[in-house]
């Protein structure tokens, strides 16, 4: 009895094995259909900024204690570096302004904006290096924006960004080279660059996912503007005096202040 149903049952799969044409593999890997309903969906995309309720922060990094000697960079001995100003360079490591604020902070949304993600601009960011000095000193930009490198010296640079979370490069710029084009694609703060020709050229970028951060500059003043309502972790950098956060709550529409003391 048992050999009378197998007798029946070979025929009946190679019948079924014939019809399904695919040697048993599932239909969805036969055809390249759509994933099995077990998979997980894709993430919706964060919801757009509405301009009309868009707030701001702004404020200032104020120093407290005496401001610290800037000291001459010594190039004497380059004179490629000092040919095309009549100005001595300082030392940029902590500049205090008259107004007894601190330039060069990096200000930024470090916390709050949850999984709101943003193309990089079409715009590009520009560090240039004139007299041996980086210009500016601190930078921005998105993860992916391109960051056009100039060399405006008749000398030659190697730019030697040193990041954690990015690929490292050092490349060689001799004067009147093409541009250098480069981009970070990853989130990172802050990245230290240098030029090994010139051990005293330093600068730092800062690299975000979000467009929502500002720089200090000859008042100590910051604006963060566009912001969607909401929960925020600021955050302020300096290369000396390191981090600072504060909390801060925005509503549609409004503008709040936030300020930080630095002490020297």
């Amino acid at each position: 009895m048992i050999r009378s149903k197998l007798f029946w049952m070979v025929p009946l799969s190679l019948t079924l094995g014939l019809l399904g044409c695919g040697g048993g593999q599932p239909p969805a890997e036969q055809s390249g259909g759509a994933a099995a309903p077990s998979a997980t969906p894709a993430a919706a995309p964060a919801a757009p900024i509405d301009p009309a309720t868009a707030a701001t922060i702004t404020g200032k990094v104020a120093f407290d204690g005496t401001a610290p000697a800037r000291p001459r960079i010594r190039m004497d001995a380059v004179p490629a570096c000092t040919q095309r100003s009549s100005e001595a360079a300082l030392v940029e490591e902590a500049i205090v302004n008259d107004n007894k604020t601190l330039r060069n902070v990096f200000v930024y949304v470090k916390e709050g904006l949850g999984d709101r993600s943003f193309p990089p601009p079409a715009e590009e960011v520009v560090l240039d290096q004139q007299g041996c000095v980086y210009h500016p000193h601190v930078l921005g930009l998105i993860a992916g924006q391109k960051l056009r490198i100039k060399n405006g010296d008749p000398t030659n640079h190697n730019i030697h960004p040193m990041p954690a979370q990015n690929r490292e490069w050092n490349t060689s710029m001799p004067p009147g080279a093409a541009d250098l084009i480069q981009e970070f694609p990853r989130a990172e703060v802050m990245i230290p660059v240098k030029c090994n020709v010139h051990p005293w050229m330093k600068a730092y970028v800062g690299v975000l996912r979000h467009p929502f951060f500002a720089i200090t500059g000859a008042d100590g003043s910051f604006e963060i503007k566009g912001l969607p309502p909401g929960s925020y972790t600021i955050e302020a950098w300096h290369e000396k005096y390191g981090t600072q956060q504060m909390q801060v709550t925005v509503g549609e529409k409004e503008s709040k202040q936030v300020d930080f003391t630095v002490k020297g």
